[in-house]
């Protein structure tokens, strides 16, 4: 399962719901953009510290995504669906939508423009 940042920062902060759906699946997988997000994060919080250690913990249980010439064919062709649709959606979540494309995988994230994207199941917790 793909994790959105909004799932990762759950899990960081030890909500159960979140954490039982990450411990139902085989591998937890964080696109580098996930990765840059919740960094930056960590850089702007009073928990710096604590989140920093968290990660340092977890991020070796986790595959990171990486972009790939693959990945932006994937990203060219959902923005253009989006385009086309009238439902745009921060560019950061089209490459983490065309991730999960490119994979076949589910995207873990409370964030529902989401749902826009064909060929994409989001699961929430």
């Amino acid at each position: 399962m793909i994790v959105d940042t909004n799932a990762l920062s759950a899990f960081a902060d030890g909500s159960s719901r979140a954490i039982a759906v990450l411990e139902s699946v085989s591998e937890v997988l964080v696109p580098v953009i996930v990765l840059g997000e919740f960094r930056y994060g960590i850089m702007h919080s009073r928990r710096r510290r604590e989140y920093e250690t968290w990660l340092e913990q977890y991020l070796p249980a986790f595959r990171v995504l990486e972009i790939t010439a693959e990945t932006a064919l994937e990203y060219a062709q959902l923005r253009s669906e989006l385009r086309h649709l009238g439902s745009p959606i921060p560019a950061n979540d089209i490459w983490i939508g065309a991730l999960c494309r490119q994979h076949d995988l589910p995207l873990l994230s409370r964030d529902a423009h989401f749902d826009h994207v064909k060929r994409l199941r989001r699961q929430t917790w």
